[in-house]
């Protein structure tokens, strides 16, 4: 027994890596020699393929069409779409657009459901059948031969040595050994029948595994079609799929245009103006200022220059989403938000904030980093003018028209309160901020430091708009917008273009015309350097003013000039001191109270 089992581990020993074993070599040829070592790994494969296809299924498997349906996640987005339109206005434009969608989504999962039915049928099923039957049905013949072939070794082995001590016992002739003689002759004889029959079932079983290797060989190319037949079912799933999506969104855009037949959709819609790179926003509206820009500035001059808190003051959710979809579809009609500045800065500063790409750029970033980090003043103002001729066409344009208008802002700083300082603060971050880079675990302890030198560089721009950018401005340079001001007719002209028309009436009541020149020459020019602009409500209301002596304007205007500005920016320190100081003693205060009523409590009654 031990001789056997010994000799069964030898033969182990000799098998191949491949599954190939000398007792099944021997009957097979080189071609299918190489057929056998495909099987395993043709079993591993259809059964790893089908387990991972299995798990891509979303329905219920093998489930019947309508239940596989009722378990699909898009009959539950679906069903909970048909529950929301139930509470909407079915006229409504998000009612139909709801209605449709529900539709489309259940159609969606009938696809899915078909899709994976056909997947199940056509290729899981195959696959389960050769991993689990076919293929393991012929490996189970394999190892039946094999068995067979050891056991006739075996018993060949046995045969041969049997005979070898017939031989030598009949050698030794009669005698008391016949009886020995005739027990091992019977033996051998029984040996030789085991070992035939032996022989005819390794041929049963060797014919009846080369069959399973012939079949093998030809079924070999209906196997591999199983994988191309799952894309073929994978593309016409999608094919389905498209062609709904396609149909049913081609009669939700046109019941979605009927509904909302607004003329001016179709030439500025909402995406082309909030959220679009500047070029692109430029491009199809064929401008060279941005509709935002230009639209937010030419109100905010007509009414907005004196509003204390400009762009510093939140203004209404509810307004600001109106002003931004009526400025995306019907720019001309404006009018109506001209009473709220503060919805107007609002929306010129989410027009900044949304576009993808800050408007002084992310490739100038560092370089206006490094003029900000300038202590030198003249070096500073230099690094800044060569910054700025280093932006692309369209950005310095619009910095330009913007800074431009922010200068006349903070000219009229003593009504407003917004110094340059004040207007970079809350503009700056709109306008530069760094570029994103994950995985940087710097960038937020340096945003801090970076947004207080974005502050710098845009109250830099700010003071010094007219060396960086010089020559007048059209603030209405498309001459698109006509915007009122109160008690006065509506003017498409620039507004420095009007400053002298509000002080021409006061030489024509003068009998003299002599004596008049001077005079009105000299307020002409005073009133060019003063931050007034025709459209405001205070400067358009007041005729007395606009018949003041030249002296009162030309003190106005020093007042409003370099010495009263660092006045006020001396004033302005001087209470940050104070507030500083200050602040420290209340808390102090606050917390010896606090501990006073504390150990007060604490004693007994």
């Amino acid at each position: 027994m031990m001789k056997r089992q010994l000799h069964r581990m030898r033969q182990l020993a000799h098998t191949g890596s491949l599954g190939r074993t000398p007792e099944t070599a021997e009957f097979l040829g080189e071609d299918l020699q190489q057929v056998e070592q495909r099987l395993e790994p043709a079993k591993r494969a259809a059964h790893n393929v089908h387990k991972r296809l299995q798990a891509c299924l979303q329905g219920q498997s093998g489930a019947d069409m309508d239940k596989r349906v009722k378990k699909l996640p898009l009959m539950a987005l679906s069903t909970t779409m048909a529950e929301s339109f139930k509470e909407l206005d079915p006229d409504s434009s998000m009612g139909k657009a709801l209605e449709m969608s529900c539709a489309i989504q259940n159609q969606l999962a009938r696809i899915l459901a078909e899709f994976e039915m056909t997947l199940e049928r056509d290729v899981l099923q195959p696959l389960s059948r050769l991993s689990e039957e076919e293929l393991p049905a012929i490996l189970k013949h394999k190892k039946s031969l094999q068995k067979l072939v050891s056991d006739w070794n075996t018993l060949k082995s046995r045969l041969s040595q049997a005979a070898k001590n017939s031989g030598s016992s009949q050698g030794l002739g009669g005698g008391p050994g016949s009886y020995s003689h005739t027990t091992t002759a019977n033996k051998v004889e029984t040996l030789k029948e085991e070992e035939e029959e032996l022989k005819r079932k390794v041929e049963q079983c060797k014919d009846e595994y080369l069959a399973d290797l012939y079949h093998f060989t030809t079924k070999e190319d209906t196997y591999a079609n199983y994988f191309i037949h799952l894309m073929e079912i994978q593309a016409d799933y999608h094919r389905k799929s498209l062609s709904s999506l396609d149909t049913a969104l081609a009669e939700l855009r046109e019941n979605h245009s009927q509904a909302d037949p607004s003329p001016s959709m179709t030439a500025a819609p909402f995406s082309r103006v909030y959220g679009v790179s500047l070029g692109t926003h430029l491009q199809e509206l064929g401008r060279d200022i941005a509709l935002p820009i230009e639209a937010c500035v030419v109100m905010l001059l007509s009414e907005g220059m004196k509003e204390e808190g400009l762009f510093r003051l939140a203004a209404g959710a509810s307004v600001l989403k109106r002003l931004k979809q009526t400025m995306a579809l019907d720019p001309r009609s404006l009018q109506e938000f001209c009473s709220d500045p503060h919805a107007v800065a609002g929306a010129l500063k989410s027009y900044l904030r949304e576009l993808p790409e800050p408007l002084m750029t992310f490739d100038l970033y560092d370089d206006w980093m490094r003029a900000a980090s300038l202590k030198e003043p003249g070096a500073r103002l230099e690094a800044l003018q060569e910054v700025c001729s280093r932006l692309p066409r369209e950005n310095f344009s619009n910095l330009r028209y913007l800074m431009k208008f922010l200068a006349q802002l903070a000219e009229e700083q003593e009504v407003n309160r917004m110094t340059p300082s004040n207007i970079a603060i809350v503009l700056g971050p709109n306008l530069l901020w760094p570029p994103e880079k994950e995985g940087d675990p710097a960038q937020l302890d340096a945003a801090s430091v970076s947004s207080i030198q974005v502050v710098g560089v845009v109250e830099a721009l700010i003071q010094n708009a007219d060396t960086l950018f010089p020559g007048d401005i059209n603030f209405n340079v498309s001459g698109l917008f006509s915007v009122p001001a109160p008690q006065d007719k509506v003017s498409d002209r620039p507004a420095s273009e009007e400053l002298p028309a509000v002080a021409m009436p006061t030489p024509a009541v003068v009998p003299s015309p002599a004596p008049t020149p001077v005079p009105v020459a000299a307020k002409e020019r005073a009133e060019s350097e003063t931050p007034l602009r025709p459209a405001s409500p205070k400067f358009s209301r007041s005729p007395p003013e606009a018949g003041a002596p030249a002296e009162d304007t030309a003190r106005k205007s020093e007042l409003a000039g370099p010495r009263g500005a660092a006045g006020r920016k001396e004033r302005l320190t001087y209470s940050y001191r104070t507030l500083i100081f200050l602040l420290p003693i209340y808390f102090f205060v606050r917390l010896v109270n606090k501990l006073f009523w504390t150990k007060l409590e604490q004693l007994p009654k």
